[in-house]
């Protein structure tokens, strides 16, 4: 009996220690990231249930009433030509990432620049600056781009980045370039446009849309399409045939 004590105690020990998270907590300093099963944690929300871009993640849109409203909803985007990149510059879109856009998108002039309101959108386990409410120091990202698990410190900034869903230099090239500059910095710091995610795969997409560039994690791909298409909406701003095409196909078209 007195050896079936012990031995409990030391479980019970072990696991107040230990946490019941169930998430391994790197070094200080120390970006860490593992593989995870399926597509979000339950923390991610669908972008259909999403519109304007305030709730966090990008969950997977798999039953076949939300694929058919997907399907109805990208349809509704324009195609055209990629025009030209001539005159592109990141700065034509502001700086980044500012607290400032003018045109009443969420988030903005609340104090806090709109990197760190994307990191506190979409983190768990969130920490902050000493004496700071606003500037992120760590966190636990589920990206939905690799179904990775990163624990992100500021120290190492790059293992995460923020994705613009429509790439800017796209943006440009289907319009924007005739746009004033206010509304750049619109669409530059919207959050429907921005999702935090894995660095290389970032990286990887550069400025390809869809029918070039899609997350390796399939089970996003229909939801990242959707998001792809309700910044085209709102912006009004066209995409490729090709691109129209791809993002279709990912919700059954």
């Amino acid at each position: 009996m007195r050896g079936g004590f012990v031995a409990a105690a030391l479980v019970v020990f072990t696991m107040t220690v230990t946490g019941c998270q169930g998430i391994d907590v790197p070094k200080a300093g120390s970006p860490s990231g593992s593989s995870v099963a399926g597509a979000g944690d339950g923390h991610a929300v669908s972008p259909l249930d999403n519109p304007d871009g305030t709730k966090p993640g990008l969950a997977a849109i798999t039953s076949d009433g939300d694929r058919a409203k997907a399907r109805a909803l990208i349809g509704k985007v324009s195609t055209k030509g990629r025009g030209p990149k001539t005159g592109y510059a990141r700065d034509e879109f502001g700086y980044a990432w500012m607290d400032s856009a003018p045109g009443g998108i969420p988030f903005a002039h609340n104090g806090c620049d709109s990197r760190n309101d994307l990191l506190k959108r979409d983190g768990q386990n969130v920490r902050f600056r000493s004496g700071s409410n606003c500037v992120v120091v760590s966190m636990t990202l589920h990206d939905p781009y690799t179904t990775k698990t990163i624990e992100w410190t500021k120290s190492h900034a790059t293992t995460v980045q923020i994705d613009h869903v429509m790439p800017l230099s796209y943006d440009w090239q289907m319009g924007a370039s005739h746009w004033t500059k206010g509304k750049r910095e619109d669409i530059a710091n919207d959050p429907l446009n921005l999702i935090p995610v894995d660095g290389p795969a970032n990286g990887a997409k550069s400025d390809s849309g869809p029918a070039t560039w899609l997350p390796p994690n399939k089970q996003v791909r229909c939801a990242y399409s959707v998001r792809f298409a309700q910044v085209s909406l709102k912006y009004e701003l066209p995409v490729t045939a090709a691109d129209k095409r791809m993002m279709l196909e990912q919700c059954g078209g």
